[in-house]
């Protein structure tokens, strides 16, 4: 059973590449200003000596990132000391990026090549263009989804363009593979003009057995997924929509668990109507919640207004029943759950005084949440983040290898509400009544159970909805 956190910094190794220039400074000098800032020398290596000048690795162990940018910048005041470079565990798991591409059959003679390739190869191509549906079990599409993104909305960073998108791209390719065994592959697109990245998306669409978008900003989001999940026949899910909703819902199942209350009666505040806020806020209401009501900059959102983004004006249209209007402050008084996809510190304590006996509080702004957990452990029934230095972390991990599994293996045309629904309460399954506390209501994204739970229910709800183009052999 997971339990609180104790510390919030971890060890963190960097390494140091200096030229130094021996009749200027003592070596020792340089390692007194790197103790004096926090650093632990745990390791030098010589890579270049001559008669005045030495090049050296120091690898530095420090318990505070904080404290890696101030023994640099004070590396570089230092007279006789040049920093030709710094690279930690990170930056070196990343060099040549971190997935490749592998055979699954040898080519080992004439015969192996012309199997794959020229000529026999013709023969697969004739059987694919007589009949397209060949291509789900006679080519890569069977098992391969498509990370795309556009760099406009990449984690914290805002809007970093595509190079810099990759990075987390990549990451994403290796979760699909070490959760579920889905190959993926990362698509960064030179490009944030909306008909482009659809008409690029269904461009590639026949090598993909589904489209994972990611990073993308909103509104464009919107319209780019909507547009795809029409006008192409295999899944396309925005993860940082649905991925955090259906996490979210299945945090929310065991929270409403712990504190005795139903989904129906709970009085929901969602925080943040952008991308997320509306994809959370649609599972909610597709689960069964009643009074549920968005806040963003210009407080509640209520019908008969008109708001700029028309996203808004259809969530005004289909949450708040009661009309409620007024600040996050007003608004959270009698809630029974805080849902927060904001910015950070907007969520005071005495806001979370006034709400409902055994609050529920998912502050979910990253880096930094709507309130620190340790400002409202004391007065909650709940409370979760989206951090990893925190219990209950609410992350999209849990769900989006396990729910391409499903959705490729019963070859689903789209991912829908059912599908979605499905999986947050296969991920809800894992805790049981006897290992539910505050402090562990959502489990770790590295429980292997998590992916072929998933996957199963994700397939049921596939073949009940009239989805699923193909029934799995353990179903049929």
């Amino acid at each position: 059973m997971e339990q609180p956190t104790k510390s919030r910094t971890s060890g963190k190794s960097f390494i140091l590449r200096l030229e130094i220039q021996t009749n200027q400074i003592k070596f020792s000098e340089i390692v007194t200003v790197i103790i004096e800032l926090g650093g632990d020398l745990v390791a030098i290596d010589v890579i270049q000596t001559k008669r005045d000048m030495t090049i050296r690795d120091l690898t530095v162990t420090v318990t505070d990132s904080a404290h890696v940018q101030d023994i640099v910048d004070r590396i570089k005041e230092i007279p006789g000391v040049k920093l030709i470079n710094i690279s930690d565990r990170t930056f070196l798991m990343h060099l040549g990026g971190k997935i490749e591409t592998k055979l699954k059959v040898p080519i080992q003679n004439r015969d192996d090549l012309s199997r794959v390739y020229t000529p026999d190869v013709a023969r697969v191509c004739l059987a694919i263009h007589e009949e397209q549906r060949k291509a789900f079990t006679l080519t890569i599409k069977r098992n391969t989804v498509a990370v795309v993104s556009d760099g406009s909305a990449v984690l914290g960073l805002g809007n970093i363009g595509p190079y810099a998108a990759m990075p987390v791209m990549e990451g994403k390719a290796m979760l699909f593979k070490q959760m579920a065994d889905v190959d993926a592959f990362p698509i960064c697109l030179d490009t944030q003009d909306t008909e482009e990245i659809i008409r690029t998306v269904k461009a590639i669409a026949p090598a993909f057995g589904g489209i994972n978008l990611e990073d993308i900003s909103s509104p464009r989001c919107f319209e780019i997924e909507e547009r795809l999940k029409a006008e192409l026949d295999i899944p396309v899910f925005h993860d940082d929509q649905h991925g955090t909703a259906v996490v979210l819902y299945a945090g929310l199942i065991s929270a409403l668990k712990l504190v005795g209350k139903s989904i129906r009666d709970a009085r929901v505040v969602v925080c943040g109507i952008g991308a997320a806020g509306i994809a959370c806020s649609k599972i909610l209401l597709a689960a069964g919640v009643k009074e549920l009501i968005g806040v963003d900059r210009e407080g509640a959102l209520v019908s008969g207004r008109e708001y700029s983004n028309k996203m808004w004006n259809w969530y005004a249209e289909n949450t708040n029943p009661n009309r409620v209007t007024g600040s996050l402050q007003e608004v959270i008084v009698g809630a029974d759950v805080f849902i927060g996809l904001s910015a950070g510190g907007i969520l005071k304590r005495a806001y979370v005084e006034s709400m409902a006996a055994d609050p529920i509080v998912f502050a979910m702004a990253n880096p930094t949440p709507e309130i620190m957990p340790e400002e409202i452990e004391d007065i909650v029934g709940v409370v979760a983040t989206g951090r990893s230095d925190y219990p209950n972390q609410i992350n999209n991990v849990l769900c989006f290898p396990g729910m391409f599994r499903g959705a490729l293996d019963c070859r689903a045309t789209i991912i829908n509400e059912e599908m979605k629904l499905a999986a947050a309460e296969a991920i809800a399954s894992v805790i049981t009544e006897e290992e539910r506390n505050k402090f562990y209501i959502i489990p770790s994204v590295f429980n292997d159970k998590i992916s072929k739970l998933i996957r199963e229910r994700v397939v049921e709800a596939a073949i009940a909805t009239g989805v699923a183009r193909r029934i799995p052999r353990e179903y049929r």
